[in-house]
């Protein structure tokens, strides 16, 4: 039986079981958004006031990053009750009170699933850790340690040493792949399983239209508990964990990405089918195997509808030739999977300083780039923020709060640049973010970016996303369609996307030079207008300047 919450959701809402398909999510990092009660933290009652500016932004859905009840170790992914507010957030009916908000202005909420591990000091874990033969003994995963005192084997944590940790009253080592206060839950366990999908169940009939499932490809890991092997020094990379972590170093084939996690992938859709519209996009953080997870994850429509690798939010820059090896590699591998895209999110620095340092202009590339995202098949995250252009905040060591930058400062800095409050006024004290000082440091740089500086400037890089949302939302095959690439080199992108009877081709110069794109003879193209770009088209010929996008039908 469904509650109230679910039948007073916007019937408007409930009709497209498809709507995640191409949809445009943004992503809300609560702690960072709005402060309402003056403490100098963001909070669900201040993310409920800012609903009207999202929605002016023309996104489909808001992810709203981990509001639990937590110790806050890792800021919320480690969570001590997994269906209730910390009260830092506010209370359920704060909660509540948000999503009756964003369906009444047409904004489906997704909520960020912590389920492969959970604080050390959740009730389970207590339970679990008392003794070897209580009733949640296996609801973790406890291992024997070797006859020297070691750890079972030699598996590592993202965030720094063996991913074993000792446990004094079990006289045994726990898994946590994260901090040694996140133990990793044991999926192997039915009753675990149960549980999970219970919380999930809950957070359902609150009247959520989904989630966002953290480090999807974690739940299980081999019973076996092999050893991991080396991976080749030229395999390594730092797209899961930074450069200066020897994580990097193993080929993660044990403890993460098993086959039997699909299982549980389809008890979960299976869950989320009760409930019409509800969607799930899973996050697999696997270098050497990412897209492949994310075709296995995302198939045969009976396990998550979609997710996201890491493709395009490492340190690398994007580039033409690597977006269309990345789509096309996906489109081979997933031939009936559907990915979720992103650039900037609340763990890498964000694509601004990533990428856009050093450009000629700056913001024309952030246009362009965004135009880009924007177009390619699949769904799409944007972080909050990024719609402005804010770049990774530079911070003095006395600021940090994150455990994973005070660990390996200065070689990382961890994940609190990118973590700064949202600016909504230019000249109010913090950006308007909050009266009191905030939790991290507002940077000046970021205040003359503020929502109040570029509201209304065609010219601003605001006005351009919302500008390019509207003519997307013209056109299905920009969101839902199939894509097709074709001949271009150089800085230059070029494809078709499909849907039904339309056909757009999208023409993308990210580099600051002028540059041709040929489209063959087979007719004369002609341009669509409503995006904010312009470029030449003669004769099968798009003539681009820098940083130039075109878009427009072959007659």
């Amino acid at each position: 039986m469904q509650s109230a919450h679910r039948e007073m959701v916007n019937p408007e809402l409930a009709v497209d079981r498809d709507w995640w398909r191409g949809a445009i999510i943004y992503q809300i990092y609560p702690r960072s958004y709005q402060d309402s009660d003056g403490d100098g933290i963001g909070d669900l009652k201040g993310i409920a006031a800012r609903l009207p500016y999202i929605a002016s932004l023309g996104v489909d859905a808001v992810w709203i990053s981990p509001f639990f009840k937590s110790p806050m170790k890792d800021f919320g992914y480690d969570v001590t009750d997994y269906c209730d507010v910390d009260p830092m957030f506010g209370t359920l009916a704060d909660f509540d009170a948000l999503v009756g908000e964003a369906h009444r202005l047409g904004i489906r909420v997704m909520i960020d699933e912590v389920l492969s591990h959970s604080s050390d000091l959740h009730p389970w874990f207590q339970e679990s850790r008392s003794s070897r033969n209580n009733p949640k003994a296996d609801w973790y995963v406890w291992a024997d340690a070797k006859d020297d005192g070691t750890p079972p084997n030699n598996w590592l944590s993202i965030f720094g040493g063996s991913a074993w940790q000792w446990d004094t009253r079990r006289q045994q080592y726990y898994l946590h792949n994260f901090l040694s206060e996140q133990p990793d839950l044991n999926f192997h366990s039915r009753e675990v399983q149960d549980a999970l999908l219970e919380a999930t169940r809950f957070w359902l009939e609150r009247g959520v239209d989904g989630f966002r499932l953290d480090t999807i490809n974690f739940y299980f890991h081999s019973q076996g508990l092999e050893n991991n092997p080396p991976l080749p020094p030229e395999q390594r990379n730092d797209q899961t964990a930074p450069a200066v972590n020897p994580y990097n170093y193993q080929d993660h084939i044990y403890d993460k990405s098993r086959p039997e996690n699909l299982g549980f992938l389809e008890r979960f859709r299976a869950l989320l089918d009760e409930y019409p519209g509800a969607a799930a996009v899973g996050e697999v953080g696997d270098s050497q195997h990412g897209l492949e997870v994310v075709a296995a994850y995302t198939a045969a429509g009976k396990r998550v509808q979609m997710c996201y690798a890491f493709d395009f939010l490492a340190p690398e820059k994007i580039s033409a030739p690597k977006v269309r090896m990345v789509l096309e590699s996906f489109g081979r591998v997933a031939t009936d999977g559907w990915s979720c895209w992103a650039f900037s999110n609340h763990d890498v620095m964000r694509h601004a300083s990533r990428w856009a340092v050093g450009e000629a202009d700056p913001t024309a590339y952030l246009k362009v780039v965004s135009a880009l995202l924007m177009s390619m098949r699949g769904s799409v995250c944007l972080y909050q923020g990024e719609e402005l252009g804010l770049t990774e905040a530079n911070l003095a060591f006395e600021d940090l709060q994150d455990p994973y930058g005070i660990r390996f400062w200065p070689e990382f800095k961890g994940r609190d640049g990118c973590r700064t409050p949202m600016v909504w006024e230019a000249n109010a004290p913090n950006g308007g973010f909050s009266n009191v000082k905030p939790w991290l440091p507002v940077p000046a740089e970021h205040l003359a970016k503020a929502v109040s500086a570029q509201q209304g400037d065609p010219a601003s890089l605001l006005e351009h996303y919302r500008r390019f949302m509207a003519f997307r939302r013209q056109h299905p095959a920009l969101a839902k369609g199939e894509i097709e690439f074709m001949p271009s080199d150089g800085s230059t992108v070029a494809f078709s996307r499909r849907e039904g009877n339309e056909q757009i081709v999208c023409v993308f110069n990210l580099g600051s030079a002028p540059a041709d794109v040929q489209l063959g003879e087979n007719g004369s193209p002609q341009p669509l207008p409503g995006h904010g770009f312009s470029a030449q088209a003669e004769a099968g010929t798009i003539r681009l300047g820098g940083y130039g996008a075109w878009f427009g039908r072959i007659a």
